[in-house]
This record gives structure tokens, sequence and C-alpha cells, in this order.
């Protein structure tokens, strides 16, 4: 049986009509990765949106201390908590933590005593005072690496955070205004425009064979004949990469450059080699429905 609740599911992350949502459901027996390739080969939806819908409330936040880096979303259920100095005061300490102690895992940090309390029991405690639940979802830590400029930029009051990594093959290039307004910018548009890979090479090859054949049915749907439809095929994976790679997006402060041009005008007018080496972006209840569908 399809329920009504998977209908509106697929509708929300296709942009589907009801009916055609609910056929493709039930043709694929309720499947909902299925449905969505189905409405996208059928040419019924838009391309299929990479993060969930923000599910839930709470704060982002990170540190920077050299090359040295932390990340962390602490979620609640309002955003009257999100918003209170205190609450914000005590996430700002776990990303402190984080970055101190190297945790690479929420349950290193659950697990450390601050102030003769664990995380987990002042958690606890903090759930009992507030009376809203909480949650400690994810946290990242960046080691400390040669030649690496780091960057941290929170957007929306803690709604999205941003940390990237760049690696300069000369150090003296590192302490320039133009390379921290490298590493500012490329946050920015990490922020921005939600790039899942650094570049094409990135991309695990069997997304790319599922999009090819989706992008193939597509064309063939449209009564394409089969040159055309391949030719039509490569177009559309180049497409893709400029929306899910970062050195291939166009780059949001000056949209006649791409992100790679601008690494490389930047690396000519500084002397030095420039490249990516690592980012990660949290937003606040990202692909939280999907993790809840697991559970």
């Amino acid at each position: 049986m399809i329920t009504a609740a998977a209908v509106k599911e697929l509708r929300d992350r296709t942009g589907a009509g009801m009916m055609d949502c609910k056929r493709a459901l039930q043709e694929v027996q309720g499947d909902l990765e299925k449905a969505i390739a189905l409405l996208r080969e059928k040419g019924l939806a838009a391309a299929a949106k990479r993060a969930g819908r923000a599910a839930n409330q709470g704060l982002i936040m990170g540190q920077v201390k050299g090359s040295e880096a932390s990340l962390i979303e602490v979620n609640c259920e309002t955003d009257f908590v999100a918003k209170n100095e205190d609450f914000q005061e005590w996430v700002q300490q776990l990303a402190d933590t984080v970055l101190e102690n190297k945790f690479t895992s929420v349950e290193q940090l659950l697990e450390h005593k601050i102030d003769g309390l664990t995380v987990q029991e002042e958690l606890t405690n903090q759930i009992a005072t507030i009376g809203e639940n909480m949650g400690i979802r994810r946290v990242a830590y960046y080691q400390p690496a040669e030649n690496t400029l780091m960057d941290l930029y929170i957007h929306g009051g803690g709604r999205i955070g941003v940390l990237v990594a760049l690696k300069f093959a000369n150090e003296k290039a590192i302490k320039s205004e133009l390379a921290e307004e490298l590493a500012h910018d490329l946050a920015l548009q990490i922020a921005a425009s939600r790039p899942l890979y650094i570049d094409s090479e990135e991309v695990p090859a069997d997304i790319v064979e599922k999009e090819k054949e989706i992008y193939l049915a597509q064309a063939i749907n449209e009564g394409k004949p089969e040159n055309i439809a391949q030719r039509m095929v490569e177009g559309r994976i180049r497409k893709y990469f400029e929306e899910i790679c970062l050195v291939e997006q166009v780059f949001v402060k000056d949209t006649g450059v791409s992100v790679g041009q601008l690494l490389k005008n930047v690396a000519k007018e500084l002397n030095t080699e420039i490249a990516v080496k690592s980012f990660t972006r949290f937003e606040i209840g990202e692909g939280f429905e999907a993790e809840e569908s697991e559970n």
C-alpha cells in the first residue's frame, strides 16, 4: 500500500505532480529512491535534491587555531533555544573541546569530562533544565597540516557552518591578504552552492554511471536518436559536475569565472600552486528525514 506520507515525501523531493508520484511509487513497489530515478527518467522531476530538508532546529559552531579546526552541530527542538545565549556558549565550548582534544566522533566527545561531568551528563542536564530534547549530531576535526590555510564560516546565526582547507606550495603566500580572501571566498561558495566533491575525479564511478543511465533514458524518452542521445548524456554529465563539484562550479561572486579558474588566477598572482585540500559543510537538519526513515 502506498501511503499519503510517501507520496508527499516524493513530491517534496522531486517537485513532480501528486498523481505522477503515486504512480511512480506503485510501479517500483514503494521504493523512494527508485521512484525518484523513474520520475527523472520520464522528465517529470527536477534533479533529485542532494540534501534533506531542515527537519529540526539547532546550532552549528566551530573553532580555528592555526591549521587545526573543528565544526559541530547540536540539535534542539525550537529556534528559541538555538538563539539562547547560554546554549550558544555551551555549543561553542563543545566546538573548542573538539579541537583541543582532536575528537573525530560524537562518541569521543560525549565520554569526555568537563568540570567533573561527562558531556553526555551535561547534555542530560541541559535537556532536563530547558525541557527540550537535544542531541549532538556530528563533529568534524581537521588535523594541522604544513602549508595549509583554514577558513571557518558560520552563516545564518549558526544554521550553516563551513570549514575549508587550502594547500599552498609557497609558505609565504599563505600569509598574504589575497590568500586569506581566497579561503574565505571559497567558504562562502561552499555555503551557498552546496558542492559534494572537490572535483569530478572524486565522484564515485557508480554514481556517474547511474546519472548517465538516467540522462540516457530521458533523452530516449524525448524521442532522440541513439547517437544524439549519447551526446546529450555527455553534456548533461558536464552540467552535473558543474553543480556538485566545487572547482567546476561558477564562482558566486563573479559568474564570469569558475572556482577552478579563480584558483589559477590567484595562484598566478601569488606565484604558487594552490589546491583545495578538503572541505566540510554542515547545515541544520540536513538529511534528518532520511536518517529517521532508516531507523
